[in-house]
């Protein structure tokens, strides 16, 4: 049960018919999975935990669960031309098929969403091995991205029934990434509010901040954009809408070579900002980069912050205040050929914002590689 303030005196108390845990695992359809899980485990530093495929009686994927520390990906490719998974890779190439929610109860979380107009994308199942059960239901949400519901509180494996251990012996060192922050989507022209008024009628989420084109603009592009909160704050999706400028906005640019509306970038909190992205670009993983300039007038605008200014301005990390504390943030470019999915690394220092004051420097750095790649 949560309260909403209105005065001192009067109180309307509000039930959470969805309440969430956070973030269980995302699901990528690849290309390779085999590859791709290679690749998260080199730059990023995941390990490996489950694998299920034709070895454990699937016949038409594979798919590959990495960890580290709360954080869980599945990677998954399919075994021949037809089918769904494959559809979904030869429209969108490598994107996020499945943001997986973790509930108390996922038969009552399909109940509760779908009678108040969520599509069933899956019908509530029990999964069955020596290690418990895994109850788990779904529904859809913007383009072909879908919510899972996953209860496992009666399960003790190493996943879910159907996988096994995936022991390996290549397992490079973690890199401090703790666990998912929020996810971004990026919808069609004039389909935000109708995404957000979907989050808050089926999924009981609040809009906890709202930023227009005067927010998120530069001499070129726009982009409106409003961030939904689940009612602990543990999942936010901010969803991100086109808004009309002089040339092409980056949304555009994604949904251009997404071939639709998907999930445009993963944040992940840590708690070292400097050391994380230091062990991330020594492994290869590319970030966007910003002016010299940014810093000159940082603490001008953020105020006195704990960390030093020069290894910040040597990574290109951005610094952002809000009423509760401050942020340390940085963006990668995107991690395949087309220019859609690409991750965030997060540090908060008590702001629970998303980075507003770096909004003009981050999509002027967007624009360049755009730029670069003849799409602005």
């Amino acid at each position: 049960m949560e309260s909403i303030e209105l005065n001192e005196k009067d109180t309307i108390q509000t039930s959470d018919f969805l309440p969430l845990n956070g973030t269980d695992y995302i699901e990528l359809y690849v290309g390779n999975a085999k590859q791709s899980a290679h690749y998260y485990k080199t730059a990023f530093g995941f390990q490996s935990l489950a694998y299920a495929g034709p070895e454990t009686g699937i016949k038409d994927r594979a798919s590959y669960v990495l960890v580290q520390n709360k954080m869980r990906l599945m990677l998954t490719t399919p075994l021949h031309s037809d089918g769904p998974i494959a559809e979904h890779h030869r429209k969108h190439g490598d994107g996020v098929k499945v943001i997986a929610l973790m509930v108390d109860d996922a038969y009552d979380a399909h109940t509760q969403t779908t009678k108040r107009g969520g599509i069933s994308s899956l019908q509530p199942k029990t999964l069955n091995d020596k290690n418990g059960e895994v109850r788990m239901s779904g529904i859809k949400t913007y383009g072909e991205v879908e919510h899972y519901f996953i209860e496992r509180k009666n399960y003790n494996g190493i996943f879910m029934p159907g996988f096994v251990e995936w022991k390996s012996t290549y397992n490079p060192e973690p890199t401090g990434l703790l666990y998912v922050d929020h996810c971004v989507g990026n919808v069609g022209w004039n389909q935000m509010n109708p995404r957000v008024k979907f989050y808050e009628e089926v999924m009981g989420f609040k809009n906890i901040l709202s930023f227009d084109d005067k927010d998120i603009s530069t001499e070129y592009s726009a982009l409106m954009s409003k961030v939904m909160s689940n009612g602990n704050g543990f999942v936010k999706f901010p969803i991100n809408e086109p808004a009309v400028g002089k040339k092409k906005s980056q949304v555009e640019e994604y949904l251009d070579f997404y071939e639709g509306e998907g999930t445009q970038h993963i944040a992940i909190a840590t708690a070292d900002i400097v050391s994380t992205v230091k062990q991330l670009m020594a492994r290869g993983v590319e970030f966007l980069k910003v002016p010299s300039s940014y810093y000159d007038d940082l603490f001008d605008r953020v105020g006195k912050i704990e960390e030093d200014i020069e290894p910040l301005k040597e990574l290109g990390i951005l610094v952002d205040r809000d009423d509760e504390g401050y942020l340390l943030q940085l963006f990668s470019k995107p991690v395949e050929d087309r220019p859609t999915l690409f991750y965030e690394i997060i540090q908060r220092k008590g702001a629970k914002s998303f980075g507003k004051g770096n909004f003009k420097a981050l999509f002027e750095a967007l624009e360049r590689e755009q730029e670069l790649r003849g799409n602005l």
